[in-house]
Protein backbone atom coordinates (compact mmCIF):
# COMPACT_ATOMS: atom_id res chain seq x y z
CA UNK A 1 0.00 0.00 0.00
CA UNK A 2 3.01 2.20 0.78
CA UNK A 3 4.65 2.26 -2.22
CA UNK A 4 1.10 2.55 -4.17
CA UNK A 5 0.68 5.47 -2.25
CA UNK A 6 4.32 7.13 -3.33
CA UNK A 7 3.63 5.85 -6.93
CA UNK A 8 0.78 7.99 -6.75
CA UNK A 9 2.03 10.68 -5.30
CA UNK A 10 4.75 10.54 -8.37
CA UNK A 11 2.35 10.51 -10.49
CA UNK A 12 0.40 13.99 -9.37
CA UNK A 13 3.84 15.59 -8.86
CA UNK A 14 4.60 14.99 -12.67
CA UNK A 15 1.18 16.28 -13.80
CA UNK A 16 1.63 19.18 -11.32
CA UNK A 17 4.86 20.38 -12.42
CA UNK A 18 3.10 19.68 -16.38
CA UNK A 19 0.42 22.09 -15.78
CA UNK A 20 2.77 24.42 -14.58
CA UNK A 21 4.70 23.77 -17.74
CA UNK A 22 2.04 24.46 -19.65
CA UNK A 23 0.95 27.54 -17.90
CA UNK A 24 4.74 28.96 -18.69
CA UNK A 25 4.38 27.81 -22.32
CA UNK A 26 0.88 29.25 -22.50
CA UNK A 27 1.76 32.89 -24.09
CA UNK A 28 3.51 30.88 -27.19
CA UNK A 29 0.68 28.55 -27.70
CA UNK A 30 -1.66 31.29 -27.59
CA UNK A 31 0.61 33.36 -29.75
CA UNK A 32 1.09 30.23 -32.41
CA UNK A 33 -2.32 29.78 -32.54
CA UNK A 34 -3.60 33.15 -33.20
CA UNK A 35 -1.20 35.13 -35.24
CA UNK A 36 -0.12 31.81 -37.43
CA UNK A 37 -2.08 28.66 -37.15
CA UNK A 38 -5.49 30.70 -37.39
CA UNK A 39 -4.45 32.98 -40.38
CA UNK A 40 -2.81 29.92 -41.92
CA UNK A 41 -6.28 27.94 -41.62
CA UNK A 42 -8.30 30.89 -42.81
CA UNK A 43 -6.06 31.58 -45.91
CA UNK A 44 -6.80 28.29 -46.65
CA UNK A 45 -10.30 28.92 -46.58
CA UNK A 46 -10.75 32.09 -48.10
CA UNK A 47 -8.70 30.90 -50.68
CA UNK A 48 -11.59 28.53 -52.49
CA UNK A 49 -13.67 32.21 -51.59
CA UNK A 50 -15.01 35.01 -53.62
CA UNK A 51 -13.92 37.47 -50.92
CA UNK A 52 -13.77 41.31 -50.74
CA UNK A 53 -13.08 42.15 -47.06
CA UNK A 54 -16.24 44.13 -47.21
CA UNK A 55 -18.86 41.19 -47.04
CA UNK A 56 -19.29 37.99 -46.41
CA UNK A 57 -17.21 35.27 -48.27
CA UNK A 58 -18.61 33.23 -50.83
CA UNK A 59 -17.55 29.84 -51.61
CA UNK A 60 -16.14 29.58 -55.72
CA UNK A 61 -14.35 26.89 -54.71
CA UNK A 62 -11.49 26.11 -57.28
CA UNK A 63 -12.51 29.32 -59.46
CA UNK A 64 -9.34 31.62 -57.84
CA UNK A 65 -7.00 28.67 -59.25
CA UNK A 66 -8.86 28.43 -62.73
CA UNK A 67 -8.65 31.68 -63.33
CA UNK A 68 -4.93 32.22 -61.80
CA UNK A 69 -3.98 29.47 -64.52
CA UNK A 70 -6.01 30.17 -67.59
CA UNK A 71 -6.81 33.84 -67.49
CA UNK A 72 -4.31 35.61 -65.57
CA UNK A 73 -1.84 36.94 -67.61
CA UNK A 74 0.12 38.91 -64.64
CA UNK A 75 -0.03 36.06 -62.70
CA UNK A 76 2.36 34.13 -65.39
CA UNK A 77 4.59 37.55 -65.34
CA UNK A 78 5.29 38.03 -62.20
CA UNK A 79 6.24 34.26 -61.91
CA UNK A 80 9.03 35.07 -64.43
CA UNK A 81 9.71 38.20 -62.74
CA UNK A 82 10.68 36.67 -59.52
CA UNK A 83 12.36 33.42 -60.56
CA UNK A 84 14.76 36.35 -62.69
CA UNK A 85 14.69 37.84 -59.73
CA UNK A 86 16.06 34.78 -57.60
CA UNK A 87 18.52 33.73 -60.63
CA UNK A 88 20.11 37.29 -60.12
CA UNK A 89 19.98 37.89 -56.50
CA UNK A 90 20.96 34.47 -54.63
CA UNK A 91 24.39 33.42 -56.63
CA UNK A 92 25.51 37.30 -56.49
CA UNK A 93 24.43 37.59 -52.92
CA UNK A 94 26.15 34.40 -51.91
CA UNK A 95 29.49 34.97 -54.18
CA UNK A 96 29.80 38.12 -52.90
CA UNK A 97 29.22 37.40 -48.93
CA UNK A 98 31.85 34.39 -49.45
CA UNK A 99 34.44 36.62 -51.24
CA UNK A 100 34.53 39.22 -48.15
CA UNK A 101 34.07 36.50 -45.60
CA UNK A 102 37.25 35.22 -46.67
CA UNK A 103 39.19 38.79 -46.59
CA UNK A 104 37.82 39.20 -42.84
CA UNK A 105 39.14 35.65 -42.22
CA UNK A 106 42.67 37.44 -42.48
CA UNK A 107 44.69 37.99 -39.65
CA UNK A 108 44.96 41.63 -39.63
CA UNK A 109 45.18 44.33 -37.22
CA UNK A 110 41.45 45.83 -36.54
CA UNK A 111 39.86 43.03 -37.97
CA UNK A 112 36.86 43.23 -36.10
CA UNK A 113 36.67 46.56 -36.48
CA UNK A 114 36.06 45.64 -40.34
CA UNK A 115 33.88 42.79 -39.66
CA UNK A 116 31.50 44.71 -37.55
CA UNK A 117 31.20 47.48 -40.21
CA UNK A 118 30.61 44.97 -43.10
CA UNK A 119 27.50 43.86 -41.03
CA UNK A 120 25.98 47.17 -40.54
CA UNK A 121 23.67 46.96 -44.37
CA UNK A 122 21.97 43.69 -42.71
CA UNK A 123 20.89 45.64 -40.04
CA UNK A 124 18.92 47.68 -41.92
CA UNK A 125 18.41 45.04 -44.00
CA UNK A 126 14.18 45.44 -46.01
CA UNK A 127 13.88 48.80 -44.77
CA UNK A 128 11.88 51.70 -46.21
CA UNK A 129 14.93 53.83 -45.21
CA UNK A 130 16.90 51.47 -47.47
CA UNK A 131 14.88 50.93 -49.88
CA UNK A 132 14.94 54.95 -50.35
CA UNK A 133 18.19 55.24 -50.14
CA UNK A 134 18.78 52.50 -53.15
CA UNK A 135 16.62 55.03 -55.59
CA UNK A 136 18.22 57.78 -54.86
CA UNK A 137 21.70 55.90 -56.16
CA UNK A 138 20.52 54.88 -59.34
CA UNK A 139 17.70 57.63 -59.63
CA UNK A 140 18.29 59.24 -63.10
CA UNK A 141 21.07 62.03 -61.55
CA UNK A 142 22.20 59.59 -59.01
CA UNK A 143 25.47 58.70 -57.52
CA UNK A 144 25.84 55.50 -59.97
CA UNK A 145 25.61 57.56 -63.11
CA UNK A 146 27.81 60.68 -61.56
CA UNK A 147 30.19 58.24 -61.16
CA UNK A 148 29.83 57.00 -64.57
CA UNK A 149 29.88 60.52 -65.95
CA UNK A 150 33.19 61.31 -64.01
CA UNK A 151 34.84 58.25 -66.42
CA UNK A 152 33.27 59.31 -69.64
CA UNK A 153 30.54 57.23 -69.72
CA UNK A 154 26.98 57.34 -70.87
CA UNK A 155 24.20 57.66 -68.41
CA UNK A 156 22.48 54.08 -67.28
CA UNK A 157 18.91 53.40 -67.06
CA UNK A 158 19.20 51.82 -63.76
CA UNK A 159 15.35 51.86 -62.87
CA UNK A 160 14.26 52.98 -65.98
CA UNK A 161 15.09 50.71 -68.35
CA UNK A 162 13.32 47.15 -68.30
CA UNK A 163 16.53 45.00 -68.60
CA UNK A 164 18.43 46.93 -66.12
CA UNK A 165 15.68 47.25 -63.17
CA UNK A 166 15.53 43.65 -61.90
CA UNK A 167 19.34 43.40 -62.13
CA UNK A 168 19.74 47.01 -60.29
CA UNK A 169 16.47 46.02 -57.11
CA UNK A 170 18.94 42.77 -56.97
CA UNK A 171 21.94 44.31 -56.41
CA UNK A 172 20.29 46.06 -53.23
CA UNK A 173 19.76 42.30 -51.87
CA UNK A 174 22.97 41.22 -52.70
CA UNK A 175 24.20 44.59 -50.80
CA UNK A 176 22.78 43.28 -47.66
CA UNK A 177 25.07 40.06 -47.20
CA UNK A 178 26.09 40.60 -43.80
CA UNK A 179 24.03 37.55 -42.07
CA UNK A 180 25.67 35.49 -45.00
CA UNK A 181 28.80 36.29 -44.59
CA UNK A 182 28.87 35.85 -40.73
CA UNK A 183 28.10 32.11 -41.57
CA UNK A 184 31.05 32.55 -44.00
CA UNK A 185 33.49 33.45 -41.39
CA UNK A 186 32.39 30.83 -39.01
CA UNK A 187 32.45 28.08 -41.52
CA UNK A 188 36.29 29.30 -42.61
CA UNK A 189 37.26 29.55 -39.48
CA UNK A 190 36.09 26.04 -38.49
CA UNK A 191 38.48 24.58 -41.78
CA UNK A 192 41.73 22.68 -40.03
CA UNK A 193 44.71 25.24 -41.58
CA UNK A 194 46.97 21.70 -41.83
CA UNK A 195 44.52 20.95 -44.77
CA UNK A 196 45.64 24.23 -46.65
CA UNK A 197 49.86 23.63 -45.31
CA UNK A 198 49.77 20.27 -46.87
CA UNK A 199 47.86 21.33 -50.11
CA UNK A 200 50.45 24.26 -50.37
CA UNK A 201 53.22 21.48 -49.66
CA UNK A 202 51.60 19.50 -52.76
CA UNK A 203 52.34 22.47 -54.87
CA UNK A 204 48.49 23.23 -55.21
CA UNK A 205 47.90 26.44 -56.48
CA UNK A 206 44.97 29.10 -54.74
CA UNK A 207 42.51 28.51 -57.05
CA UNK A 208 42.58 24.90 -56.98
CA UNK A 209 43.17 24.88 -53.65
CA UNK A 210 39.71 26.57 -53.14
CA UNK A 211 37.82 24.68 -55.26
CA UNK A 212 39.42 21.26 -53.62
CA UNK A 213 39.17 22.20 -49.93
CA UNK A 214 37.44 25.57 -49.10
CA UNK A 215 34.13 24.70 -51.17
CA UNK A 216 33.65 21.14 -50.38
CA UNK A 217 34.15 21.86 -46.64
CA UNK A 218 31.78 24.69 -46.67
CA UNK A 219 29.43 23.00 -48.75
CA UNK A 220 26.68 22.59 -45.69
CA UNK A 221 27.28 26.21 -44.79
CA UNK A 222 26.47 26.88 -48.82
CA UNK A 223 23.43 25.00 -48.83
CA UNK A 224 22.02 26.33 -46.09
CA UNK A 225 22.70 30.38 -47.17
CA UNK A 226 21.47 29.24 -50.71
CA UNK A 227 17.70 27.96 -49.26
CA UNK A 228 17.38 30.32 -46.94
CA UNK A 229 18.48 33.48 -49.57
CA UNK A 230 16.03 31.74 -51.96
CA UNK A 231 13.23 31.58 -49.58
CA UNK A 232 13.59 35.05 -48.57
CA UNK A 233 14.00 36.14 -52.33
CA UNK A 234 10.97 34.77 -53.22
CA UNK A 235 9.08 36.85 -50.80
CA UNK A 236 11.05 39.99 -51.59
CA UNK A 237 8.30 43.27 -51.72
CA UNK A 238 9.73 46.17 -49.43
CA UNK A 239 12.29 47.02 -52.08
CA UNK A 240 10.32 46.47 -55.36
CA UNK A 241 7.79 48.47 -54.05
CA UNK A 242 9.82 51.80 -52.84
CA UNK A 243 11.92 51.98 -55.08
CA UNK A 244 9.86 50.85 -58.80
CA UNK A 245 6.64 50.28 -58.04
CA UNK A 246 6.38 47.27 -60.46
CA UNK A 247 7.44 49.54 -63.48
CA UNK A 248 9.30 50.18 -65.68
CA UNK A 249 6.62 48.19 -67.92
CA UNK A 250 6.11 45.51 -65.43
CA UNK A 251 9.56 44.56 -65.54
CA UNK A 252 10.21 44.50 -61.57
CA UNK A 253 6.47 43.38 -60.53
CA UNK A 254 7.53 40.51 -58.26
CA UNK A 255 4.67 38.11 -57.11
CA UNK A 256 5.06 39.27 -53.58
CA UNK A 257 3.62 42.94 -55.32
CA UNK A 258 0.58 40.95 -56.89
CA UNK A 259 -0.39 39.31 -54.28
CA UNK A 260 -0.35 42.59 -52.17
CA UNK A 261 -2.02 44.80 -55.44
CA UNK A 262 -4.99 41.76 -55.86
CA UNK A 263 -5.41 41.75 -51.88
CA UNK A 264 -5.08 45.51 -50.46
CA UNK A 265 -5.67 47.49 -53.72
CA UNK A 266 -8.55 45.02 -55.82
CA UNK A 267 -9.48 43.92 -52.48
CA UNK A 268 -9.89 40.00 -53.92
CA UNK A 269 -8.56 39.01 -50.92
CA UNK A 270 -9.82 35.61 -51.66
CA UNK A 271 -7.73 35.43 -55.09
CA UNK A 272 -4.87 36.47 -52.57
CA UNK A 273 -4.90 33.96 -50.38
CA UNK A 274 -5.21 31.60 -54.01
CA UNK A 275 -1.54 33.40 -54.87
CA UNK A 276 -0.54 32.74 -51.46
CA UNK A 277 -0.95 29.23 -50.90
CA UNK A 278 0.57 28.87 -54.82
CA UNK A 279 3.98 30.59 -53.36
CA UNK A 280 3.58 28.55 -50.94
CA UNK A 281 3.75 25.55 -53.04
CA UNK A 282 6.40 26.94 -55.38
CA UNK A 283 8.84 27.56 -52.30
CA UNK A 284 8.13 24.31 -50.94
CA UNK A 285 9.18 22.87 -54.36
CA UNK A 286 12.26 24.33 -54.94
CA UNK A 287 13.22 23.69 -51.41
CA UNK A 288 12.66 20.10 -51.79
CA UNK A 289 14.58 19.76 -55.02
CA UNK A 290 17.44 21.55 -53.27
CA UNK A 291 17.26 19.09 -50.47
CA UNK A 292 17.21 16.15 -53.06
CA UNK A 293 20.37 17.46 -55.12
CA UNK A 294 22.26 18.04 -52.02
CA UNK A 295 23.55 14.49 -51.51
CA UNK A 296 25.54 15.34 -54.80
CA UNK A 297 27.53 18.01 -53.81
CA UNK A 298 27.21 18.90 -49.83
CA UNK A 299 29.82 17.25 -47.81
CA UNK A 300 29.36 16.87 -43.99
CA UNK A 301 32.42 16.12 -42.16
CA UNK A 302 33.68 16.42 -38.35
CA UNK A 303 35.44 19.88 -38.69
CA UNK A 304 38.51 20.54 -36.72
CA UNK A 305 39.34 24.14 -36.41
CA UNK A 306 42.73 26.34 -35.66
Amino acid sequence: MKRNNKNIMKIHKKRKWGYIGLVYISPWIIGFLVFQFYPIVASLIYSFTDFDMMGNANFVALKNYIYMFTKDRDFYNSLKVTFLYVFYAVPLKLAFALAVAMILNARLKAINIFRTVYYLPSIFGGSVATALLWRFLFMREGAMNNLLAVFGLPDAGWLSSPKLALFTLSLLTVWQFGSSMVLFLAGLQQIPGELYEAAKIDGASRIRTFFKITIPLLSPIIFFNMVMQTVNSFQEFTGAFVITNRGPLNSTYLYVMKLYYEGFQYFKMGYACALSWILFAIIITVTLIAFKTSKSWVFYTSGGGR
